[in-house]
């Protein structure tokens, strides 16, 4: 059996990542259309991002209305700004959902027909070249093929995807995440334990996403607890940072399973944060997939210090993925402001949507809409 691995055409990575890049960044072209978000921007950082391109001989306009979860006007808003300014090549800075706005931009300059046309389809086209810079240490939108675009008409997030998606580079910056608040580093490090550990149960799966998934899973169940505690916050960062972009590759590769699937849907109609949807969900649906997945949890658990037969290291993996969700402070949907009543209203168009977007294929274990209901309804279990 053969296997193919995709990932970014180049990743620059480290300490001055940003200054370092600046050479590669460019050679992309002469005006870079910016996008970010408000919060970024106040940050400063995209003040030191303008200046180094113009010290370099690139000019840049700033576009930075991604608020929240990127939507279809978002995107639209993008490209015009885009197209009216005359630009050459995109920059996304800041956590998913202008990185993967970027993407999206990029690509709907030159594709004709509405966005909602391309979900569920391999997105092709010779696009502007897209630089991605995260500053949240979860995402891994950097590394993927996919953006996830919200498509407001229908309460239905898009996924799309196809290899023209990816970033021509990379930009991996720790000192970047510095200005990052506590409670997203520890929401995107949720997200991107999600990443890895999906990865690593799909039946897509294969050695070399293995190699990174494990990596991934080892630095978080590390570093992200000393995070939490205040111990070596900038090691910490540093880590987190490199293990996110690690479980990003792992999904361009080997794509997520159930968790994915039944969180889009939460997001889409209750507006809960994607890492924080993921990480509510985790636990729930690792756990309805223990028989099936013993080796890999067994695996895992060796990875972060279990013991014991195959079933107790098993055993003990979930209960070090409880406890870990715990430490996070992560709350249920009771305790985000979500009402039951609205969410029974709405959970079988959650189902549906989940395995229309074909994430639970993926998993080795076989998902109805009845056995997603089941797993909705768990997550309202004291």
């Amino acid at each position: 059996m053969s296997y193919q691995f995709v990932t970014p055409e180049k990743v620059i990575y480290g300490e001055n990542a940003l200054l370092d890049s600046m050479g590669e960044i460019a050679k992309l072209g002469s005006k870079a259309l910016i996008v970010t978000g408000k919060n970024v921007t106040a940050s400063g950082v995209i003040s030191e991002l303008e200046g180094l391109l113009s010290n370099h001989g690139v000019k840049s306009v700033l576009y930075n209305d991604i608020v929240k979860e990127p939507t279809i006007q978002m995107i639209l808003d993008g490209v015009r700004v885009f197209d009216e300014d005359q630009c050459d090549f995109v920059i996304g800075i800041g956590g998913g959902s202008p990185m993967d706005s970027a993407k999206a931009i990029s690509a709907m300059t030159v594709l004709p027909n509405e966005i909602q046309s391309y979900m569920g389809k391999e997105i092709l086209g010779d696009f502007p070249p897209v630089v991605l810079i995260p500053t949240t240490t979860g995402t891994g939108s950097e590394a993927t093929k996919y953006t996830i675009i919200t498509d407001e008409d229908n309460n239905v997030k898009m996924l799309l995807k196809g290899d023209s998606l990816l970033p021509k580079i990379a930009v991996l910056d720790f000192k970047l995440v510095d200005k990052t608040p506590g409670n997203i580093v520890v929401a995107t490090a949720m997200d991107a334990l999600t990443h890895a550990i999906e990865a690593y149960v799909s039946r897509k799966a294969t050695p070399i996403t293995n190699s990174f998934a494990e990596s991934a899973v080892r630095k978080i169940f590390r570093f992200l607890p000393m995070f939490i505690r205040g111990e070596n916050i900038d090691e910490a960062k540093g880590e987190l940072l490199m293990a996110a972009f690690e479980a990003g590759i792992c999904i361009n590769n080997a794509s997520v399973t159930i968790v994915h699937g039944m969180s889009r849907p939460i997001g889409a109609l209750f507006h809960i944060p994607h890492g924080i949807s993921n990480a509510i969900l985790l636990g729930v649906c690792m756990n309805d997939m223990e028989n099936e997945l013993e080796e890999e949890f067994a695996n895992l658990g060796q990875l972060i210090g279990c013991t014991g037969t195959k079933t107790d290291s098993c055993k003990q993996f979930l209960g070090k993925l409880d406890e870990l969700c715990q430490l996070a402070d992560i709350k249920n949907l009771k305790e985000l402001g979500v009402n039951k009543a609205e969410f029974d209203l709405v959970k079988g168009k959650m189902a549906e949507d989940a395995l229309a977007s074909k994430s639970p294929d993926n998993a080795k274990k076989t998902y109805t809409k009845e056995n997603i209901l089941l797993l909705y309804d768990a997550l309202w279990k004291e």
